[in-house]
């Protein structure tokens, strides 16, 4: 039989950390972070790592595991999670992911789709265009090309948006259409998949009150921090919601009060990409974090039987 695993997925800031916590004291399980913000040191009040409390009460995997100026991707993200997976039920633990990277799920469970080698040439040209251009401009192109990509590239994302051009002009065929022909085939694990939702107005007033949070507990000092340690503002993990908008207050670009309202905003458009992303798995069943929470428990509890 395939190991088992169940994920706790969903959009940002609805809730899955606290219970999935609940949930691994309840079954015995240690939890395996799916964020692919989390994997990086240093970053910890806008990635919203467990507490040191949490950390103590259930072992948590996959977090820490790279410093900000170091590459991270999905396939890194999969050899290491299935390795930590392994160790935690040769332990004789079961084993909870929780997490609302979709890529870094997708990946896990089904294996990843590695596409055409890299053209180092063409590479260039597009970081030569986005320095003349704007990284704007190359984003409007790939949605022309591959519609899809709205829902799964963020117009930020400038590594993802150069390889989705990159393959694009290699092979003459969309990313996208790449996936598609080329699914996701790998089925290492029996997966239980628990989606959380809230109603569109209650999840957007718990983002607000969590940016709120974050500002209150030192993010921008946070970031102040990364800046001394010798960190630039334009890597890939410094240009993600909340570092972003705090490295702009410290270039004196906006301040505090537009930043953070900035921060809202961009939550709640990451979190409407992360629920399209998620709609068009039908495995997943979706609950509301505290009204069904003992719902949640009794469905674990029955898929480890």
């Amino acid at each position: 039989m395939k190991p088992k695993l169940v994920i706790i997925l969903g959009p940002t800031a609805v809730g899955k950390s606290g219970l999935a916590l609940q949930l691994a004291q309840e079954i015995g399980a240690e939890i395996v972070n799916a964020d692919s913000q989390q994997v990086y040191r240093y970053m910890d009040i806008g990635t919203g790592k467990p507490s040191r409390a949490d950390l103590a009460t259930v072992p948590h995997h996959m977090i820490d595991l790279v410093d900000p100026d170091e590459e991270f991707n999905a396939a890194l993200y999969r050899r290491l999670a299935v390795r930590a997976i392994d160790d935690i039920q040769q332990r004789g633990k079961r084993v909870l992911v929780c997490g609302g990277t979709g890529l870094y799920l997708k990946a896990l469970t089904r294996g990843l789709f590695e596409g055409p080698g890299q053209d180092p040439v063409l590479r260039k040209k597009l970081e030569h265009e986005i320095e003349q251009t704007g990284l704007p401009a190359l984003y409007q192109r790939l949605v022309e090309i591959d519609p899809g990509m709205v829902s799964t590239i963020h117009p930020n994302d400038r590594q993802r948006i150069i390889r989705a051009l990159e393959v694009y002009y290699s092979t003459g065929k969309p990313i996208g259409v790449w996936h598609r022909e080329h699914a996701f085939k790998e089925d290492l694990y029996h997966v239980l998949k628990i989606g959380l939702e809230r109603e569109r107005g209650e999840l957007y007033e718990v983002i607000n009150r969590r940016s709120e949070q974050m500002v209150e507990a030192g993010l921008l000092e946070e970031v102040r921090g990364l800046l001394g340690r010798g960190y630039s503002l334009d890597l890939k993990p410094l240009r993600s919601v909340g570092y972003r908008q705090m490295g702009e207050v410290l270039r004196e670009e906006k301040n505090i009060d537009q930043a953070l309202e900035e921060m809202k905003q961009e939550t709640r458009r990451l979190a409407k990409r992360q629920l399209t992303w998620y709609r068009s798995d039908a495995e997943i069943r979706w609950y509301h974090p505290e009204r069904q929470a003992d719902e949640v428990l009794d469905t674990a509890r029955r898929f480890f039987v």
